[in-house]
C-alpha cells in the first residue's frame, strides 16, 4: 500500500523502490553470457512435467489436449510479453516481485516474492526425489535418499561457485532437452507421414486425430479438464527475466526471450504432443502404461526407448533443480535488498554470489525432501497443494502490475519501452479474465484442484498478513524517527 506514486530508477538492477544503484551496484556479477540466457529462455519452458504428465492429459481430453496446450500456451505468451515489457525497461533479480513492489505496494512485492520462493523450494524436493528414483534404478546400491542428497549437494555447490557455473550447467542441461525434443519432433513427423526409413509405425498421417471417437472424444468440456492438467507444466518460463539482471546485456536478453516464446511453445509443446497423438491412437494402452513419449518412440521401433527417455527426463529434472535453486535464491536476495527478508540474504561474497540466500533456500529444500520421504501423504502433500496454485497467482500479479507499470514507464523512461504488450490494455484484461476463470474452474472441479487453490490462497493470505504487519511496523519506526 504505497502512499507515493511508483517510481522506476534508470539502470536499476535491484528492487529497492526509488533508491536503486546503477547496474551491478547490488553486488551481483554479470556472469551470464548471451548463450546462457538464450538456452535458459528456451529450456525454461521445457519441464519434466511435459515428459511425465502429458499421458494423463491425453487420456483426459484425447487429441483435444492440443487445444488445452494451445490455450495455456497463449496465456503464457501473453504473460511473458507483459513481464518482458517491464523487465526490458528495468532488469532486476526480483523481477515481477520488485515490479509489484513499485506498482502495487510493499505488501504485494513481499507476498508474491515469498510465495514464489516457497513454490520453488517445494519444487526442489519434488525434482530431487524424481531424479533420485531414476538414479536409484540405475545404481540400486546407493539408496534413493542418498541420490537425492548427492544431487542437491552437487547443484548447491554449482550455484555457490559462481553465476557463470549455474549458467554453464543450465546451458548443457537445457541443450540436451532442446536437442531431444527437436529430434523427437523431426523423427516423429517423418514417421507420421511414412517417410522415416526403418520405422515400425504405419505412418497414417493425421488420421488418429479423428479416427478414435473424434477429435474431442469426451466432449468440449474435456478441454478445460486438460487445461488444469497441463497449466503447471509451463511454470519456469519467467526465470529468464530474473537471470537477465546478471547478464552482459539484460535488455537484449529479455527482448529476445520474449520475442521467441511463441515458437518455443509451438515447437516444444504443441509440436511434440501432435507427434504423439498422430503416431498412436489417443486411447492406446501403451501411452497409459509407458508414457506418451516412450510409447511414441516404441511405435517407431527405436530400441531402448525407455532408457533414452529416462536420460532425457533426468536431464530435465536436474535442469529444473538447478534453475529452481537459482530462482529461489535470487528472489530471496531481492527480498533481502528490499528489507523484506533477513539482511544476510542481500549480501554477496567475493564471487558476486548471494551465498546466504542460496544456503537458506537449500536448507528449506532439504527439509522438504525429508518431508517427502518421511510423511509423503500428509505433511509433504500439504506443502505440495499449498504451493500448487502459486503459478497462477504469479501470472495474475504480473498482469495487474503491468496495467499500472505501462504508465510509469511512459512517464519516466519512455525510451526503455522496447517491448510492448499487444493490444494494451484489452489483451491484458483478457488474460486476467482467463487466469481468474482457470482458478475458478479449479475450485468447481473439486478434488486436488480445489484443495490446491484453497490451500494456496490460505498460505497467500497468511503471507499477506505478515507483510502488512511488517509494513505497518516499518512505517511506525520511520514516523518515530
Amino acid at each position: 500500500m504505497s502512499a507515493t506514486p511508483p517510481t522506476m530508477t534508470k539502470g536499476s538492477t535491484t528492487g529497492d523502490p526509488g533508491n536503486a544503484p546503477a547496474s551491478g551496484g547490488d553486488g551481483l556479477k554479470a556472469g551470464l553470457k548471451n548463450r546462457h540466457l538464450s538456452m535458459i529462455a528456451i529450456g525454461g519452458v521445457i519441464g519434466a512435467g511435459l515428459f511425465v504428465g502429458s499421458a494423463s492429459g491425453i487420456a483426459a481430453a484425447g487429441p483435444g489436449i492440443l487445444i488445452s496446450y494451445a490455450l495455456v500456451g497463449a496465456m503464457v505468451v501473453f504473460v511473458m510479453r507483459m513481464l518482458g515489457e517491464m523487465a526490458a525497461a528495468n532488469p532486476t533479480s526480483g523481477s515481477f516481485s520488485a515490479y509489484a513492489d513499485k506498482a502495487l505496494g510493499r505488501w504485494a512485492g513481499f507476498t508474491i516474492g515469498w510465495l514464489y520462493w516457497f513454490f520453488w523450494v517445494v519444487v526442489l524436493a519434488v525434482e530431487a526425489t524424481a531424479g533420485a528414483k531414476i538414479l536409484h534404478g540405475w545404481v540400486p546400491a546407493v539408496p534413493q535418499w542418498g541420490w537425492a542428497l548427492i544431487v542437491m549437494v552437487v547443484l548447491t555447490a554449482t550455484n555457490l561457485a559462481s553465476v557463470s557455473s549455474y549458467g554453464e550447467f543450465e546451458f548443457w542441461f537445457a541443450g540436451i532437452k532442446v536437442v531431444a525434443i527437436a529430434a523427437f519432433v523431426v523423427i516423429g513427423l517423418l514417421a507420421v507421414f511414412g517417410v522415416l526409413p526403418g520405422s515400425d509405425n504405419p505412418g497414417n498421417g493425421f488420421d488418429f486425430l479423428t479416427s478414435h471417437g473424434g477429435f474431442l472424444p469426451h466432449g468440449p468440456g474435456a478441454i478445460l479438464t486438460g487445461v488444469l492438467m497441463v497449466v503447471f507444466s509451463f511454470m519456469g518460463s519467467e526465470i529468464v527475466t530474473l537471470a537477465a539482471g546478471e547478464s552482459e546485456d539484460p535488455q537484449r536478453a529479455v527482448t529476445q526471450a520474449t520475442n521467441s516464446v511463441i515458437w518455443r511453445i509451438a515447437v516444444f509443446y504443441l509440436g511434440s504432443i501432435l507427434v504423439v497423438v498422430s503416431l498412436l491412437p489417443w486411447d492406446s494402452k501403451e501411452i497409459a502404461e509407458k508414457g506418451s513419449y516412450v510409447a511414441a518412440l516404441d511405435s517407431i521401433g527405436i530400441p531402448h526407448a525407455g532408457q533414452i527417455m529416462n536420460v532425457i527426463v533426468l536431464t530435465a529434472v536436474l535442469s529444473c533443480l538447478n534453475s529452481g535453486l537459482y530462482t529461489a535464491s535470487r528472489m530471496a536476495f531481492s527480498l533481502g535488498q528490499r528489507g523484506d527478508a533477513p539482511k544476510a540474504f542481500a549480501k554477496v561474497n567475493a564471487r558476486g554470489v548471494p551465498a546466504a540466500a542460496i544456503l537458506g533456500s537449500v536448507v528449506f529444500g532439504f527439509i522438504s525432501v525429508g518431508f517427502n520421504y518421511l510423511w509423503p501423504d500428509t505433511v509433504f502433500k500439504f506443502l505440495l497443494n499449498s504451493s500448487g496454485a502459486v503459478a497462477l497467482f504469479v501470472w495474475l500479479v504480473i498482469c495487474i502490475t503491468q496495467l499500472k507499470m505501462r504508465g510509469v514507464i511512459l512517464r519516466e523512461m519512455p525510451e526503455k519501452l522496447v517491448v510492448r504488450m499487444w493490444l494494451f490494455p484489452y489483451l491484458t484484461w483478457a488474460t486476467i479474465a482467463m487466469i481468474v476463470f482457470v482458478l475458478g474452474y479449479m475450485v468447481v472441479d473439486g478434488g486436488d484442484n480445489r484443495e490446491q487453490v484453497l490451500l494456496s490462497t490460505l498460505v497467500g493470505v497468511l503471507v499477506l498478513a505478515i507483510g502488512l504487519v511488517l509494513d505497518k511496523r516499518r512505517k511506525a519506526v520511520q514516523a518515530a524517527e
